[in-house]
């Protein structure tokens, strides 16, 4: 066969139940010319067994050990034995539609460089799908649909990990796995914003992501809500915050109290407002909080807000544009 045009990414650690059904939809797919690089990531139980079992079958199917520790030092592997012009990831107890590959790499092909293609994603599990996965769904389906994933970049991460694909030298651009941040995923969705990497929107389901209970984003202390905080307020200190205009800090729940600290370690100067009556006046962190109202008397100010009800949220923009404030220039959503 041709070099391989593209390259699917895919560390593994412990999931002996689902990788047959995951390497089976890879197998599948009406695009044939992939390779598939998988590393085993320090398994314990018979993964690795599996996986060999199908590379006896499918020379398409490569398989290392992680020669260090984690996903990302998996995917750096990973990229670095692939030979595809396009790159994709996919996670080992997940599920491709079998028009995947297909339908992704048509648009790129169509779109060019400096784009990347997505894909509609379908949670599924034995005991359910919860409310908050859900909403997440939804939510971040209307994004792909319309291919405005960035414009809510800040609440959550809008590219899933495993439902992307795009030009092997724009991922290289974007320093492809260099970094060693978790959540590996969101820091690397923000270095595709940062690269003006611009969203294809899809209306197709293509990928078909499992929950449960020992799943790694679940258990492992690297996706911890911290750490997501941490990226989102590093990100938008280095690609949206302005210093020479006021910040004002909006919501002084647990997260919001996170952030504030992490701005006083960082010395970096901010207004705190609320709207809670209980909390109006008060001090933490030896900081006052205002009435949110506050916000008119600053001149231009830039503002991040923590409040998580979606209800308040609605509330809150509409406040916003009354007073002619903008999303992704004046104010951002941190949840």
């Amino acid at each position: 066969m041709s070099k391989p045009l593209i390259s699917i990414l895919t560390p593994f650690k412990n999931t002996t139940e689902f990788l047959p059904e995951c390497l089976e939809s890879i197998i599948q797919q009406t695009y044939k010319n992939w390779e598939l690089l998988i590393i085993d990531d320090q398994s314990s139980d018979d993964s690795f067994s599996i996986v060999n079992e199908f590379v006896q079958l499918d020379p398409r199917i490569k398989l290392f050990k992680n020669t260090g520790s984690g996903i990302i030092d998996a995917l750096r592997l990973a990229f670095e034995k692939s030979s595809g012009t396009y790159i994709t990831r996919m996670d080992s107890d997940d599920i491709m539609h079998p028009e995947k590959l297909e339908i992704m790499l048509k648009d790129l092909q169509q779109y060019g460089r400096k784009h990347i293609a997505l894909g509609l994603v379908k949670y599924f599990s034995l005991a359910g799908i919860g409310d908050g996965y859900a909403k997440y769904e939804t939510w971040l389906n209307r994004l792909t649909s319309k291919g405005t994933n960035y414009s809510e970049i800040y609440k959550e991460c809008v590219i899933p990990s495993p439902c992307w694909m795009l030009h092997r030298e724009d991922l290289l651009e974007c320093e492809a796995f260099n970094l060693s941040r978790y959540p590996e995923d969101y820091d690397l969705t923000f270095r595709f914003f940062k690269n003006n990497i611009k969203c294809i929107p899809s209306n197709r389901v293509l990928h078909y992501w499992r929950d449960y209970s020992t799943r790694a984003s679940r258990t492992d202390s690297n996706y911890a809500e911290n750490h997501f905080l941490e990226i989102k307020l590093h990100y938008f200190l280095e690609l949206n915050y302005n210093p020479s205009r006021p910040l004002t800090l909006w919501g002084a729940g647990q997260k919001g109290k996170t952030i504030a600290k992490m701005l006083q370690i960082k010395g970096i100067d901010f207004i705190w407002v609320c709207d809670n009556p209980k909390k109006i006046g008060k001090h933490i962190y030896d900081i006052e909080l205002f009435n949110f109202k506050h916000l008119k008397t600053l001149l231009n100010p830039q503002s991040i807000v923590t409040v998580a009800n979606s209800k308040e949220q609605e509330i809150i923009k509409l406040y916003f544009e009354s007073i002619k404030m903008k999303v992704m220039n004046d104010y951002f959503f941190f949840c």
